[in-house]
């Protein structure tokens, strides 16, 4: 999944849902295609994962023609406003980013949590209890901001990946991995989370965390933000967002 991420950067899957669309109507999407359950590389190559089904789903609401294309996370932002693409799914809506990108509202909502190995002593989950660890987080997201500004008494480790990060803690190098409860907990039911135990999960910063998860967009298209909006709230309202969260998770993504 992590080579898929990296070796197929250039790499991109059309999905095709008006062959008259104009060329306003054709959307290219960024994934960082290694963020299971959210997205991922299926082993054909093909993209599969909760925001692409709703990424699909929201297209299809909008009647748009849309071509995701794999994205490493830390890249992100700086492609969109390169031109890259036209939107990017699964970001975490905070006001640093909003001085760079357009928002659109949340699609999904997740607090912070804490992994470590099962055999671990360490008891909490406070900067105090994780004070002299070595603390894994992927670069470039809130958890290491959050990480880097509240436990500053660890040793905080970035990885290009989540995949990396949670490799290197069932490898025994790392004390600690910090990411969202979600991802987390899902790695922990899968073989190569048997290392490990949710130690807890954490009271969300609002000035780091922000309100949710969004899809960002090129600073000042808030035409196009208001389309994807409309077609989450649809989605939301006409239950095609509850199947889709249905076939990946047991509760409600979308938060309170």
């Amino acid at each position: 999944m992590r080579l898929f991420g990296r070796f197929v950067l250039a790499a991109s899957v059309a999905f095709t849902l008006a062959s008259g669309a104009s060329a306003q109507d054709k959307l290219r999407i960024g994934t960082e295609g290694a963020y299971p359950p959210f997205n991922y590389a299926n082993s054909d190559g093909t993209l599969g994962g909760f925001d692409i089904d709703l990424g699909k789903a929201l297209c299809a609401e909008m009647k748009a023609d849309c071509e995701f294309i794999v994205q490493d996370f830390d890249g992100s932002i700086p492609a969109l406003q390169a031109g890259k693409f036209d939107a990017i799914i699964n970001i975490t809506i905070t006001p640093e980013r909003a001085e760079k990108v357009e928002f659109t509202h949340k699609y999904y909502q997740t607090p912070p949590a804490i992994a470590v190995p099962k055999d671990s002593s360490i008891a909490g989950t406070t900067p105090d209890d994780l004070k002299g660890k070595v603390l894994g987080v992927q670069n470039a997201t809130i958890h290491q901001n959050f990480a880097e500004q509240k436990y500053q008494g660890s040793t905080i480790k970035a990885y290009p990946t989540g995949d990396d990060a949670r490799t290197d803690m069932a490898n025994g190098r790392l004390d600690a991995m910090m990411d969202g409860s979600i991802i987390l907990t899902e790695w922990l039911k899968k073989p190569d989370g048997a290392c490990c135990k949710l130690l807890g999960t954490l009271t969300a910063d609002p000035a780091i965390h922000g309100p949710g998860v969004g899809i960002a967009l090129q600073k000042g298209n808030k035409a196009l933000a208001e389309k994807f909006n409309a077609a989450i709230d649809a989605l939301r309202a006409n239950g095609k967002y509850k199947e889709i969260n249905d076939k990946y998770f047991s509760f409600d993504v979308y938060g309170s």
